[in-house]
């Protein structure tokens, strides 16, 4: 099981990814509830606040569950960690939501919807979200892939820097030092009111 923190190292998921692998059902379970909350993190921190339409971020948590139990029998530890096949599928399922979005060409329709609408739904609460979501989504999208990753896996997601590290396959000091860069860049926009 995680350390007392709570935090995945490669010591805790080797031994499970091994006899997940080979189909041990118990390992399968205890793999699948120490990864499950953290790709709901990630999948949430990167399509939270953007109105997917009927795609919801723990929908494609769920595939990327179900892709990463499909990997299972063929991976391979090359010395790395795990949580690197983990992050890749889980960005691909995030990208893959985005396009099936993208192509759906429904209309919504103009009637107000016949029962009445919870508290704090109101219209310009939900325009406000989504307004402040696309104004986050542009500050961020300005940034290099890598420093969207990584803020997006040490903020959201709440990975420290050697899980970040492991998961995108960099060096800690790298990622600590990508991070900085990265906040002292949105500080500078948003002073700067470039967005």
């Amino acid at each position: 099981m995680p350390r007392p923190s709570g935090r995945l190292t490669k010591e805790d998921l080797d031994p499970l990814v091994k006899d997940a692998g080979e189909g041990n059902p118990a390992a399968i379970h205890s793999l699948l509830q120490m990864i499950e909350p953290v790709v709901v993190r990630y999948c949430r921190a990167r399509m939270g606040g953007r109105d997917l339409s009927y795609l919801s971020a723990d929908d494609v948590a769920q595939e990327v569950c179900l892709a990463v139990l499909k990997a299972l029998p063929d991976y391979q530890d090359r010395g790395g960690s795990f949580l690197y096949l983990v992050h890749a599928i889980a960005a691909n399922k995030v990208a893959d939501a985005y396009r099936a979005v993208a192509r759906d060409r429904s209309e919504p329709v103009p009637e107000l919807p016949e029962r009445p609408l919870v508290a704090g739904n109101e219209p310009e609460s939900h325009a406000l979200h989504l307004d402040l979501g696309a104004r986050l989504g542009r500050l961020l999208a300005s940034l290099p892939r890598v420093q969207q990753e990584i803020l997006t896996l040490r903020i959201a997601v709440g990975f420290s820097a050697q899980e970040t590290a492991e998961a995108l396959g960099i060096s800690a000091g790298n990622v600590r030092v990508t991070q900085h860069r990265a906040l002292t860049r949105l500080r500078g926009m948003i002073r700067d009111e470039e967005f």
